[in-house]
């Protein structure tokens, strides 16, 4: 062949939709959409299996078939003769294929029905071009633009990631800090970060940087869509073509209730970030084999990602992961100096309006005013503070004191009680700005309050 498979890696992200024809022994033929091509290598592709269909049937009789596959960016149409070879329902190639069609089947609701079957594996017998399928370019026409950037400046943006890093003093500055860098200097302009809360088997959001105000404590459930199945299955994913893949999946959801198979559907899950994101990728962090949380990207170019920045971002990953493994061992100060404040170190007397709060016991769920606030974790240190505060005056905190108090349910070891108070006051921040958690030193805090609080438990 005179052009080599790999140098088309466009044309498997899926997203223009390809088209495979194959014929039965009786020369009857099939044509259908694709909806994932794998490359293998020079000589081989692999196939997503996820119905006993007609293309299976056919080429169990009759192997040979013919791939059509487009350029999204040019628009050239590409053509594969291949020959059936195996199938595979195991092993590396299947995970790899299955772990992206898992990820739309959750964003669906199709878990455990909308499922890969098999990695059907197709020899390459030729490759050829379909001349005439695009108009030439008029005359005089400008060439491509070429991008800008490129090894150097990654290099660079590299540079002041690990720098931000190695110096932020609080968790908070230390994902505040990278996000902004991965924007300003190398263009992943809608990130965020989500940490594992082991207590409750969820990842909780609590850095983001592109999108509107909110979404701070959004909650992914363990193999729920994309962030939650690279959670589950502990490796990095990137999907492009997402628009595609999704109405391709809820087609099939609705043809699944139209043959009275309903009841195995769940409710479509909405996770945090774009709506109308094209293209995917979320990265897992880990402290040794402990999952940290989830790094995740996204844009609405299906074309954004690609495998350098796969490296460059599995690079970014592991310098958070470690930046968030030594802020939870080492953000406090010396004990002398975490010792609890004299009973002189109290607040003045609130003042401003009378705001409302109420714990509810059974899901430790704090709402303000009738408006729902925090729960889980955060919910109970807050309402720790509000009621130290009114019983005793006291205004300063420290980690320690929170670490040692059995109520709050932390665990003994790596308790992401940094993560925890971010989430607390941005929270705080976005619903009840008259409250706020204001560091005093490393590891102590205190609560500013603006407003008169009256505390209701139920």
């Amino acid at each position: 062949m005179s052009v080599e498979l790999r140098s088309l890696d466009r044309c498997f992200h899926g997203i223009v939709p390809s088209i495979i024809s194959t014929c039965d022994k009786q020369g009857e033929p099939n044509v259908t959409y694709l909806s994932q091509i794998h490359y293998l290598d020079e000589r081989h592709v692999a196939l997503s299996c996820q119905f006993f269909n007609k293309t299976r049937r056919n080429v169990e009789e009759n192997p040979y078939a013919t791939i059509v596959f487009y350029d999204p960016v040019s628009f050239e149409a590409w053509r594969l003769c291949v020959r059936f070879d195996h199938a595979e329902t195991s092993g590396a190639l299947f995970d790899t294929m299955a772990i992206r069609i898992q990820v739309i089947a959750s964003h669906t609701g199709m878990a455990g029905v909308f499922r890969l079957i098999s990695a059907d594996v197709y020899e390459v017998l030729s490759l050829e071009r379909l001349d005439g399928f695009l108009q030439p370019p008029e005359p005089g026409a400008a060439p491509a633009a070429v991008p800008s950037g490129g090894p150097l400046t990654e290099l660079r943006g590299l540079q002041a990631i690990t720098e931000r890093i190695a110096r932020a003093t609080d968790l908070e500055t230390l994902l505040g800090g990278t996000l902004t860098t991965l924007d300003e200097l190398l263009g992943f302009s809608h990130s965020m970060l989500l940490v594992h809360d082991e207590a409750s088997g969820k990842l909780v959001k609590i850095a983001g940087r592109g999108y509107e105000a909110g979404g701070i404590g959004a909650e992914v459930p363990i193999g729920a869509g994309l962030i939650g199945t690279v959670a589950q299955r502990r490796r990095m994913l990137r999907v492009t073509g997402m628009r595609q893949d999704l109405s391709y999946g809820r087609a099939i959801r609705e043809r699944v209730a139209a043959c009275g198979d309903g009841a195995r559907l769940v409710p479509e899950i909405p996770l945090p970030g774009l709506p109308d994101a094209q293209a995917q990728m979320a990265l897992p962090l880990f402290a040794g084999e402990r999952l940290v949380g989830v790094l995740a990207v996204e844009s609405p170019n299906p074309l954004c990602f690609d495998e350098w920045d796969e490296a460059f971002l599995q690079i970014v990953a592991n310098q958070i992961a470690a930046g968030i493994d030594r802020m939870q061992s080492d953000d406090e100060a010396p004990e002398s100096e975490t010792a609890p404040r004299p009973p002189s170190a109290t607040s003045a007397p609130a003042t401003g309006r009378r705001r409302t709060f109420v714990f509810y016991k059974n899901d430790d769920c704090i709402f303000v005013d009738d408006e729902y606030l925090v729960r889980n974790v955060p919910g109970k240190i807050l309402w720790k503070l509000l009621r130290i505060q009114r019983e005793e005056g006291r205004v300063e905190f420290s980690n320690r004191e929170l670490r040692l108090d059995p109520w709050l349910g932390l665990p003994p070891h790596k308790d992401n009680l940094e993560s925890r108070l971010i989430l607390l006051r941005k929270r705080l921040v976005e619903k009840c700005p008259d409250l706020r958690l204001l560091p005093v030193s490393r590891g102590r805090f205190k609560l500013e309050m603006a407003c008169t609080p009256e505390l209701v438990e139920r």
